[in-house]
């Protein structure tokens, strides 16, 4: 066994070494969207994971730099969509230029524009409970309304690609 004596600490963790040391391990991918001001608006992240069964709540982070969030967040309600293993497009779509995100794309809106893509393994209607400030980024807690799921497996972001899950 390796002693954590090993690790060397209070070293300068460039961003780059430390961005591929995250990139070990494997996360699924969510589309946020939310229909603003009479448009689509939303974002891909990879940082999403159930925080609370009571009260509800799911949570994402997002890069304070991010030209959508400011738009997305004034939502009143905001759609979650976890992204299937044939979603590699979709997601850099998502990703890409902001008018174009939903082009092809099928999705759904609620009542309240919660908008989520239609063929989605699991799609969560949310509000947001609380933003936490986190170095350069936001960590947004979501509190669920609504939720439905799918059988499918997940897309898989890992070392800057996608995978699938094997099985």
């Amino acid at each position: 066994m390796t002693s954590l004596s090993a690790l060397t600490t209070n070293q300068d963790l460039d961003p780059v070494a430390l961005r591929q040391a995250f990139g070990v391990f494997p996360t699924g991918v969510v589309a946020v969207a939310a229909v603003v001001d009479g448009s689509p608006v939303g974002l891909a992240a990879s940082s999403f994971t159930s925080v609370s069964l009571d009260p509800p709540l799911v949570s994402f982070s997002i890069a304070r730099t991010s030209k959508t969030w400011p738009d997305l967040r004034r939502a009143t309600h905001l759609g979650v969509t976890i992204l299937a293993e044939h979603h590699g497009d979709v997601c850099r779509q998502l990703a890409g230029e902001p008018d174009d995100r939903f082009d092809g794309i099928a999705v759904s809106v609620s009542g309240d524009g919660a908008l989520t893509l239609d063929e989605g393994l699991a799609r969560f209607d949310c509000t947001i409970y609380r933003e936490v400030e986190a170095g350069d980024h936001m960590i947004v807690l979501l509190r669920l309304h609504a939720a439905e799921h799918a059988a499918g497996q997940p897309l898989v972001f890992h070392r800057s690609g996608f995978g699938r899950l094997a099985g």
